[in-house]
């Protein structure tokens, strides 16, 4: 029974990532007829496109703040009216200004979900299944990328009147569905330690969700709150004492985009085309990567807690080395055929998904203290969505100017970085409780 209300909790918060993924894909289906109806110049299609992207940043920059403050299930409850707003106001636009502001609130909605939803199921899940817990959030992310287009798809063909505003729009009521549900998930009992000193609301809440742990966690959040009491606000992430496990965040996050990720996957199309794949083959192949990223995400889903964050990542790593060598291989004109570029972009997608699309919201959520783990979280994410941003604004200029092969190769380069900090300075996580991976994290320090 207490293994299916944690498993409940976690879906219900984990369903942020759903409307992440939804909301992020469904612009694909409806950008063209926006650029028509309001007769766009290229830079403000642009613009509206990508204004849910700047939204992105900005949520994830501020998300830890409300979330330090208010708690977490405030803030989540806050994301589902953002998502719901967005996707009823996108929907009803009748100018571009206004559909710019609709889209940029949902992406307020995800830049946040991305710092509160992984964090709050850190904090009420139990040590032995936290990993896999959290890890929901990120197969919810790509489940809804899968329904999104499977929805533009669906409503594409059905021949209605102005469709893009039906592909917008049907995200309201998975958002509707999320906000109910998110009313009756609990307060996090951490955040209620260490904000609230309300030790008794904490047991009881631990007491469902972990109760063969709560007596250990509930005396270790009580003498972590003493211990840095005081220090809650951003600047603390950069003392000493933490300053180890924020670089941590920073680097996981940072490298997560430097593999390229986001460029591979918004650009697919245009890398295909590029080394002389037919158009049709190129957007089939697109298919292709929409079910390897599910069918590895949930092969890390099941992993993460039995073999542990780091192996995950040692798999992760040198599948991008080789799979990012052979495309930039197949760009210089080697040996290999052109016609094995989509299978080494699968290899690559189902490197991302086994490894750094299943560690990274599970690691950046576990390693901060209770107190700051709001900001570091919002740290995390914030590094993630700028670096998406730059990386996917630039590849384009990069590529036609320097080749995707020399691109490929810095990306390969940047993994081989990654494997030598996952082997050298990447602390394990899996089996530990929040609280005990703070002492080992500052021991040197305490």
């Amino acid at each position: 029974m207490n293994k299916n209300y944690v498993l409940f909790l976690s879906i219900t918060a984990a369903l942020g990532g759903f409307l992440f993924g939804f909301d992020t894909a469904v612009i694909s289906g409806a950008e063209r007829d926006i650029q028509a109806l309001w007769q766009l110049s290229d830079w403000t299609h642009g613009l509206a496109v990508a204004m849910a992207l700047y939204g992105t940043v900005i949520g994830a920059l501020f998300g830890g703040i409300p979330a330090d403050k208010f708690g977490r299930k405030a803030s989540l409850v806050w994301i589902g009216v953002f998502y719901l707003v967005s996707a009823m106001g996108s929907a009803l636009a009748n100018d571009v200004n206004t559909f710019m502001f609709f889209r940029f609130l949902g992406g307020l909605g995800v830049g946040a979900s991305s710092v509160v939803a992984p964090m709050y199921i850190s904090e009420i899940a139990p040590a032995k299944r936290r990993g896999q817990l959290v890890a929901l959030y990120q197969f919810n992310i790509v489940f809804g990328i899968l329904v999104a287009y499977f929805s533009n798809y669906l409503i594409g063909t059905a021949n209605l009147t102005e469709a893009w505003r039906w592909m917008l729009g049907v995200e309201a009521i998975p958002a509707l569905i999320y906000s109910i549900l998110i009313i009756k998930v609990p307060k996090s009992p951490r955040w209620l330690i260490a904000k609230k000193q309300d030790y008794e609301g904490a047991r009881e809440i631990l007491s469902k969700t972990d109760p063969e742990g709560v007596d250990e966690a509930i005396s270790l959040a009580i003498e972590e709150s003493k211990e840095i009491k005081g220090n809650v606000v951003w600047t603390a992430l950069f003392h000493p004492r933490f300053r180890k496990v924020t670089f941590f965040a920073f680097l996981i996050a940072f490298f997560n985009q430097m593999s390229g990720i986001n460029a591979i996957i918004y650009f697919a199309p245009r890398i295909f085309e590029a080394a002389g794949i037919a158009t049709e083959d190129a957007l089939f192949s697109t298919i292709g990567i929409g079910v390897i990223n599910i069918v590895f995400t949930m092969s890390g889903l099941y992993l993460i807690d039995k073999l542990g964050r780091k192996v995950l990542m040692y798999i992760g790593s040198i599948g991008y080395i080789i799979s990012l060598s052979l495309m930039a291989y197949s760009y210089f004109g080697g040996m290999v055929s052109n016609t094995l570029l989509p299978w080494f972009v699968f290899v690559f997608i189902a490197s991302h998904a086994i490894g750094q699309g299943s560690v990274i919201w599970v690691f950046i959520s576990e390693i901060f203290p209770n107190e700051l783990r709001a900001f570091g979280q919002s740290l995390g994410s914030f590094t993630h969505w700028i670096f998406a941003a730059v990386i996917a604004n630039l590849f384009p200029f990069f590529a036609s100017n320097f080749g995707a092969g020399n691109i490929f190769a810095f990306f390969a380069l940047m993994m081989i970085l990654q494997l030598l900090w996952v082997a050298f300075k990447m602390p394990e996580t899996k089996g530990k409780s929040l609280e005990e991976i703070q002492k080992e994290l500052q021991k040197e320090h305490v």
